[in-house]
């Protein structure tokens, strides 16, 4: 059997789908709440098992994602204490500069992670 090929437009279809019946509109929405059109159904129904796969792929990233963004303040307690037990002062100025350029990388990411709200599942971002 030949390897089917992933089209991008059906999973971005997939990935803004909601699949939840609506009774009002007989069909699908988008996540948005616009209804799906009968072009855009036909083409979810014509999703491979590798389409569907894909799907799969992102939605599992973005999971990951989504419990990293999560487990940030945590993550950051636990990065920041070794820094914070080599100081009398505890400050996080002078934790950063005990940091290498690596560390601040992570610790940078980490602090991102706080501050930015998470992002929407999105095809092809995760």
């Amino acid at each position: 059997m030949p390897q089917t090929e992933i089209r991008p437009e059906i999973v971005a279809l997939l990935c803004d789908a909601d699949f939840k019946h609506f009774r009002e509109t007989g069909t699908w929405s988008h996540r948005d709440g616009r209804p799906c059109g009968k072009e855009e159904r036909d083409l979810i129904f014509q999703a491979t098992r590798a389409d569907l796969e894909e799907l799969k792929g992102q939605h599992s990233r973005y999971l990951e994602y989504v419990q990293t963004h999560q487990e940030a303040p945590e993550a950051i307690q636990r990065f920041l204490a070794p820094f914070m037990e080599q100081l009398e002062e505890k400050n996080l100025g002078d934790a950063h500069a005990l940091m290498t350029d690596e560390e601040r990388t992570e610790f940078n990411r980490l602090l991102g992670l706080m501050i930015e709200p998470a992002r929407p599942f999105t095809p092809y971002v995760f």
